[in-house]
């Protein structure tokens, strides 16, 4: 792949990334807190925001499928992190390699590791969040 064409496909990751993040901090903001940090209770479906209206948060009740979508919105925002970092790492990698020619670890193997690291913690919160929701949906 030319490097152009590789750029501009991470700059274009990047930018969806971020507008899902801003797409999350909406709907978190309009809906008074997500599905994550809420919970469903007597078959009524509650999201719950810290610091939305108060420094004690608050809870909102929504409709299970807003409930849902809020959940599912929290779940990829760990994809997104990921998508974001790697490709803002691809991004820097000539210049990572080119500054550290010389030392302890060299920039190659910098990359690799922290590629690595953004993969394994990115995708452990993301199987964690998922089996929190399909354990919250079979509870209830």
């Amino acid at each position: 792949m030319k490097r152009r064409t590789r750029n501009l496909i991470c700059i274009w990751i990047i930018i969806l990334g971020l507008g899902n993040f801003v797409a999350y901090t909406v709907a978190y903001s309009y809906i008074g807190g997500d599905a994550r940090n809420g919970y469903i209770q007597d078959g009524r479906y509650y999201v719950q925001g810290h610091y939305i209206h108060g420094l004690e948060g608050s809870r909102s009740e929504v409709s299970p499928g807003t409930w849902i979508y809020s959940y599912i919105h929290s779940i990829t925002i760990w994809p997104t992190i990921a998508a974001v970092l790697l490709g803002t790492l691809i991004l820097a990698r000539p210049h990572i390699i080119a500054t550290m020619k010389e030392g302890f670890v060299s920039g190659p193997t910098l990359i690799t590791v922290f590629a690595t690291v953004i993969v394994l913690v990115v995708g452990a919160m993301t199987v964690w969040f998922v089996i929190d929701f399909i354990s919250t949906l079979r509870n209830h």
